[in-house]
């Protein structure tokens, strides 16, 4: 497995749109985080502010002698005939390293990809230090009474569609998306294009503008 090249420090402290992103979802066994395995992921990259559609990447995963569990299946609708012969957890890893090549990392409930990441690539690169978790950008402008809104409810409430919910790559779509107008609202509230650093998941929430 290559290794994973973490981004540029420079990136960090400079404007968001400058910067490069890869939003990732995943579908798995279960949520057990520990013994469960995934089955499937969508990777978008963004790049400069934009959504690269044509680069995006959807895989099914083989998770060898872990099938799905049947609540697992009544969501993503993945059955375990789907994913025999399909790339294996090894190969998925290779390619999520080549994808993940110095960007930043965006997704919803970031705990959840974060704790497979480690599973592939162990605890470094330190995750918390590359990843934009979304839902956290949604709760901040939210407020109070949000926590329990889904993907779909937040992409609703901002005009981002969805087409197919619990499908790794519209998934992954939906995220990035939200994370444009997310961000680009962030920017509007503090008179201020944010850097990377204030929307990282490990960086304290700046103060708007007064």
């Amino acid at each position: 497995m290559s290794r994973l090249a973490a981004p540029r420090r420079a990136e960090r402290r400079g404007s968001w749109r400058d910067a490069s992103f890869l939003s990732l979802d995943f579908e798995t066994t279960g949520l057990d985080l520990v013994a469960d395995r995934i089955v499937s992921f969508g990777a978008v990259p963004v790049t400069r502010g934009a959504v690269e559609l044509g680069a995006a990447v959807h895989r099914l995963v083989d998770p060898g002698d872990r099938a799905p569990s049947r609540v697992s299946v009544t969501v993503h609708g993945i059955r375990p005939s789907e994913l025999e012969g399909q790339m294996s957890g090894a190969d998925a890893a290779d390619e999520l390293s080549r994808l993940l090549e110095r960007r930043f990392l965006l997704a919803w409930y970031a705990d959840v990809e974060i704790a497979f990441l480690r599973k592939m690539f162990g605890r470094r690169p330190r995750w918390d230090h590359r990843t934009v978790d979304v839902r956290d950008l949604y709760l901040d402008q939210a407020g109070e009474g949000a926590d329990r809104t889904s993907l779909s409810d937040a992409a609703a409430a901002c005009g981002v569609p969805v087409a197919d919910p619990h499908q790794a790559l519209d998934d992954a779509l939906v995220t990035a998306q939200l994370f444009l107008v997310l961000a680009a609202r962030r920017g509007r509230a503090a008179g201020r294009v944010p850097t990377v650093a204030e929307l990282l998941r490990d960086a304290p929430v700046p103060a708007p503008a007064r």
